[in-house]
């Protein structure tokens, strides 16, 4: 595999999707994808190793075949309630009265040295700004005069079990992980604009088990959450609405499904199998919207509220972008715009050449999003590793406390 080949794999809990993209010196080409599939995942979480695994290797096998490529290393999403996201400052004084590369690697580090319960992981730690003295909004403060330096830091991190399960189920299905990567800041990749980032914008990323939140503003992120709720919770609204299995339902919802039911003609029907046998009935449409409407405002009222509370409401100014398969439901944009009372609009991949009529799905963002950070990383050999030793140890004494009470 050359190193001009980048995969982004994004283990959903719809469906699992690899997205191969090859840099070239005009930027990015998307040369394969594949899709299957999820079985195995609960609101963004593994729950069945052996399922997870055959649908990411269904699904590299399809992204192979396409791209005429052997895939060996990818960038993964992560998703789920476990998911915690704060910011935090850092503060060093300047030996050499002018700032080096060590003294930027020093006060991230200072920004870094928090307190993080044994349980989670740090996957990320994204500088928001640097404040040289008295003067902030400083995005590369490299050789500026100062007495002292300060970082503003995004620190995300996630269930060590979690994100282990994750490298795991990669791993058996014969992959190696170069990065772990927040879904939400994948998507964001791929469907916000330079401007959206500076101006501030929320990007809603509704998938089928999570929806997360991540907050731009001045091209830096300033909040993200991950809400265990999604369209997997509209599918089983519809399924006890109607009265019918979930992959009916399902369709049902692709097929005819409104998130505004005043979008709706009064005389528009739908036809729903029946269960067991019985005779397909005839219904309004309207009764779709009355099932979808409340539970998609549910959604955006709790992400509106997450917002709220965040402090940086103000910030979504250029508006909400929502993106993620759920957001292909039709009035969706509208919703949003009503919840948030902000201009809205539906994130489909930007910035992509090659198979774009293909993967220009809002559904794709993450996958997409997750080659664009791939392209953006520089990739030393960097696999990501979990806090190996103290689990290690953990399940050694375990391992020996077994023996001593076996003997």
């Amino acid at each position: 595999m050359g190193m001009d080949i980048i995969v982004g794999l994004d283990i959903g809990t719809t469906k699992i999707c690899a997205v191969v993209g090859e840099v070239r010196s005009d930027g990015l080409e998307i040369i394969g994808m594949g899709s299957h599939p999820s079985e195995g995942l609960r609101k963004g979480v593994v729950i069945n190793i052996e399922n997870t695994v055959n649908s990411i290797k269904a699904a590299i096998e399809k992204a192979e075949t396409m791209a005429g490529c052997e895939i060996g290393s990818v960038y993964a999403g992560i998703a789920g309630g476990h998911i915690k996201g704060f910011n935090t400052p850092g503060i060093i004084a300047l030996k050499e009265k002018e700032v080096t590369t060590k003294d930027i690697d020093r006060v991230i580090e200072a920004a870094s040295a928090v307190a993080i319960p044994m349980d989670q992981e740090v996957i990320h730690t994204l500088v928001q700004e640097f404040i040289v003295d008295d003067q902030d909004g400083i995005m590369d403060p490299l050789g500026m005069s100062g007495v002292r330096l300060e970082a503003k830091v995004h620190i995300v991190t996630a269930a060590v079990t979690s994100a282990q399960n994750i490298i795991k189920c990669a791993n058996r299905a014969g992959l190696d992980i170069y990065d772990i990567v927040l879904e939400s800041l994948a998507s964001s990749e791929a469907v916000l604009s330079k401007e959206e980032r500076n101006l501030g914008a929320a990007l809603i990323d509704f998938g089928g088990g999570t929806t997360d939140l991540a907050l731009f503003s001045r091209g830096a992120i300033k909040h993200t959450s991950v809400l265990a709720l999604g369209g997997d919770n509209l599918t089983y609204d519809i399924s006890v609405g109607l009265r019918t299995p979930k992959l009916e339902a399902e369709k049902i919802k692709i097929k005819y499904g409104s998130a505004f039911s005043s979008m709706i003609g009064k005389d528009e029907t739908i036809e729903v199998p029946g269960v067991g046998g019985r005779k397909p009935r005839t219904l309004s449409r309207q009764i779709l919207g009355e099932i979808l409407e409340p539970r998609v405002e549910e959604i955006f009222t709790l992400i509106h509220r997450e917002l709220v509370q965040s402090g940086y409401e103000d910030l979504a100014s250029s508006g909400v972008v929502v993106t993620g398969g759920s957001a292909e439901l039709p009035g969706i944009s509208e919703m949003a715009e009503q919840i948030f009372n902000a201009p809205s609009r539906v994130g489909y991949p930007q910035e992509i050449n090659g198979l774009v009529d293909l993967i220009n799905k809002p559904m794709y963002a993450t996958a997409v999003g997750l080659v664009l950070h791939g392209a953006k990383t520089n990739r030393q050999k960097k696999k990501f590793r979990i806090r190996d030793s103290s689990i290690f140890h953990m399940v050694i004494s375990r391992m020996k406390r077994w023996f001593n009470e076996i003997v």
